[in-house]
C-alpha cells in the first residue's frame, strides 16, 4: 500500500509542478542586470507559472509562489553546456536541488538581500543550503497534494496560511521558503518582527487570527516567499537601478508613430 501511495503521491507532485498552459509572467528584470547584482545571501522570489504556484498565491496573497537562495558558483554542479549552478531551491517534485540562473531568465522576479551579514554569516547560509542539495519532500500524505488540485483552494483566511505546509513529519521534508528560512535562523537573522507574547500584549492584538498567526508563525517557522518580501529586514535590490539606471538614455518611439496598441504603424 504504502508503494502504491508512493507511485500515485510522486506523479501528482508531477502533474502539480506542470507549467499551466498559456500562462506567461511580465518580465520585469533585465537577466544579464539581475546576474551582475546577485550576492551570496540574495534571496530571488519568483512568480511562478505551475498548477501549484497559481495555489499558493492565492493563499499567500501575493504575486510570489517560489523562492531560491543565491550562493554563487556551487563546485562540480553545472549544466551539460557549462553554465554553473548558483541557486539553491526545493521544489516539490525534485527535493532540494541546484540550479543555474537562466532557469528563470523569462520570470518575473524580485530580490531580497538581508542587511549587515559578515563574511562568516554569510559562508554558514550558504553551506546550510547547499549541504541539504538531495533532500526529498516527504510525499507520504497524498492528502498533502490533493488539496492543491483547485488553483483556488477554497479555505478560510485563519487556515490559509497551515494549508500550505506540505509532508508529514518526515526530517528531510524541504519547503522552498522554509528551507531558506531555516538557513538564516541557523545564524539567528530574523525575518518577520519578534513580538513579545505576554498575555498584556496579546490583549491588545484585536483579533483572533491576528494572535493565531502570531503564535504560528514563530512557533513552526512555516514562512511562504511572501514573507521575504515584507520583512523589515531585507531590502528589495532592483537590479536595473543597482546597474546605474539613466533614464536620460532611453530611446523613446514617438507617439505619432505608434497605432493604438502599442506597435509601431507602418505608415
Amino acid at each position: 500500500m504504502n508503494r502504491i501511495l508512493d507511485i500515485v503521491s510522486r506523479r501528482l507532485a508531477h502533474f502539480l509542478s506542470a507549467p499551466i498552459k498559456g500562462y506567461r509572467p511580465i518580465v520585469t528584470c533585465d537577466p544579464q542586470c539581475l546576474a551582475q547584482v546577485l550576492r551570496p545571501e540574495d534571496i530571488l522570489l519568483i512568480e511562478g507559472d505551475s498548477r501549484i504556484s497559481a495555489a499558493i498565491r492565492y493563499l499567500t496573497q501575493s504575486t510570489w509562489s517560489h523562492a531560491a537562495l543565491y550562493v554563487g558558483r556551487i563546485i562540480d554542479r553545472h549544466e551539460p553546456d557549462g553554465e554553473p549552478h548558483v541557486l539553491v531551491e526545493a521544489e516539490l517534485d525534485k527535493g532540494v536541488i541546484s540550479s543555474p540562473l537562466s532557469k528563470y531568465r523569462q520570470a518575473h522576479s524580485r530580490n531580497c538581500r538581508p542587511v549587515g551579514l559578515a563574511s562568516e554569516d554569510i559562508e554558514a547560509v550558504v553551506s546550510f543550503a547547499v549541504d541539504r542539495i538531495g533532500f526529498l519532500y516527504d510525499l507520504k500524505n497524498i492528502f498533502d497534494l490533493v488539496r492543491y488540485l483547485l488553483p483556488t483552494p477554497p479555505v478560510p483566511v485563519r487556515f490559509r496560511r497551515r494549508m500550505i505546509a506540505l509532508g508529514a513529519v518526515s526530517p528531510t521534508r524541504a519547503i522552498c521558503s522554509t528551507l531558506i528560512a531555516q538557513a538564516f535562523h541557523s545564524i539567528r537573522y530574523p525575518i518577520l518582527p519578534l513580538i513579545e507574547m505576554a498575555e498584556d500584549n496579546l490583549a491588545k492584538l484585536q483579533s483572533e487570527y491576528a494572535r493565531a498567526e502570531i503564535f504560528h508563525i514563530r512557533s513552526h517557522t512555516l514562512f511562504t516567499p511572501h514573507d521575504f518580501d515584507i520583512s523589515p529586514y531585507f531590502a528589495v535590490i532592483k537590479p536595473m537601478i543597482e546597474a546605474g539606471f539613466d533614464h536620460r538614455t532611453l530611446t523613446w518611439a514617438e507617439e505619432s508613430t505608434l497605432d493604438r496598441t502599442g506597435h509601431r504603424s507602418s505608415s
